[in-house]
């Protein structure tokens, strides 16, 4: 039988989620495990995309989690707790001012720095486990396509390299630490944290919903995880439901 220790280091995989996702349908897998790739074939992004990262650059981390009764009682408090803690450890270690893009996006000014994917296994309705991947720019400084809004932390702190696989290892521990004592009682805390970390929160944002163009003003987050926005009314939206237009007319979707 394989040999698993709590931080698995893989050369190369389509993608650490489904990696992470297979070892927890063959049984190998428990709560704290991660599994930290230098290569993705097929990176996942949120909602299909795919999560485009330079071979060695970057962190690509997928951490399995048994769900305690604080998140199974508010399901959103893993998702805003596992962005909190990510924005918290990337401002520790570059000393720079990060933002979460509702809903788990991390970015620097305008620019994406990271994203999280949170996948789940419930047998019938029980949620039984919960997949953190989290992706984050270290030292790629070259984006194609429709990245041309990425940033690197090596971009953003002007430092000379970073060492993907120990800040990896590092923000593994930092999340199991949070999320091994999160409590019921801390998610308004953690709400509250979230919010006031929210990006382009009281300023006027290009909203896309089906055809429709509008402008918004982002107010917060509710702790379902809906957006919450107003104009010449008061708007609600749940993930994936609304894309961003963004200044130069480039589009990010609700993620």
């Amino acid at each position: 039988m394989e040999k698993l220790s709590l931080f698995n280091i893989l050369d190369s995989v389509d993608s650490t989620n489904n990696y992470a996702m297979a070892k927890l349908h063959e049984g190998l897998a428990s709560h704290g495990m991660a599994w930290f790739a230098r290569e993705q074939t097929a990176g996942k992004g949120q909602r299909g995309k795919q999560w485009e990262s330079q071979p060695g650059d970057n962190i690509l981390l997928s951490i399995i989690c048994k769900p305690a009764p604080a998140f199974i009682s508010n399901p959103f408090f893993l998702s805003a707790l596992v962005a909190a803690t990510s924005h918290d450890f990337l401002e520790k270690i570059t000393g720079e001012k990060f933002y979460i893009k509702w809903p788990n996006d991390l970015y620097w000014r305008d620019r994406k720095t990271g994203g999280i994917l949170i996948e789940n296994k419930y047998t019938g309705e029980n949620w039984n486990w919960a997949v953190i991947g989290i992706g984050i720019n270290v030292n790629q400084t070259m984006f194609s396509g429709d990245l041309n809004k990425a940033v690197s932390l090596k971009e953003v702190s002007g430092k000379e390299q970073f060492e993907p696989q120990r800040l990896a290892s590092e923000l593994h521990e930092y999340m199991l630490e949070i999320i091994n004592t999160a409590t019921e009682a801390s998610f308004p805390e953690i709400m509250e944290r979230y919010n006031s970390l929210l990006y382009k929160k009281e300023e006027s944002v290009k909203l896309k919903k089906d055809n429709a163009v509008f402008s918004t003003t982002v107010r917060s987050v509710n702790s379902y995880g809906q957006l919450l926005t107003s104009d010449s009314m008061d708007r609600t939206f749940n993930f994936g439901e609304v894309e961003w237009i963004f200044d130069n007319g480039s589009i990010a979707d609700g993620s």
